[in-house]
């Protein structure tokens, strides 16, 4: 593999999206589609969710393995070179979701995280999903 000059590794990387991923889109037609009807993005909200009920008081995130560092999944392994950089850009990923997670719960809101390795299979997510959302 050919190593990339500065200015090509920052443009791929300024491809990677945070809003409208494949991922989130796929769990935004699944919510959809059992009849739940949500805000997105709740900007006003830590972390700004990517679905928002707000009569329920409960957001999902929908979390890249990788970027948000889904322990144990096979798609959350460590780049192996600029570790340095990698491993404190992961950590501090993982640092605000979880200060974000708490000043949530804090304003008394229930939070369900989607990992995009849960994708994989629909109808055990779909469960999940509708226990969260009426439990």
């Amino acid at each position: 593999m050919d190593k990339l000059t500065r200015n090509e590794r920052s443009q791929r990387m300024s491809l990677i999206r945070s809003r409208d991923t494949r991922p989130e889109l796929a769990v935004r037609r699944i919510v959809h589609a059992m009849g739940y009807r949500y805000r997105l993005h709740g900007e006003d909200l830590p972390g700004s969710p990517d679905l928002v009920f707000a009569s329920r008081r409960k957001v999902i995130f929908v979390h890249g393995c990788f970027w948000h560092r889904h322990a144990g999944c096979r798609l959350a392994q460590t780049p192996q070179s600029r570790l340095d950089y990698w491993g404190s850009k992961l950590a501090s990923n993982r640092k605000r979701d979880m200060r974000n997670q708490r000043q949530l719960r804090q304003k008394g809101w229930r939070l369900f995280v989607v990992w995009e390795c849960q994708l994989r299979n629909q109808d055990r997510l779909m469960g999940k999903i509708n226990r969260f959302l009426d439990g």
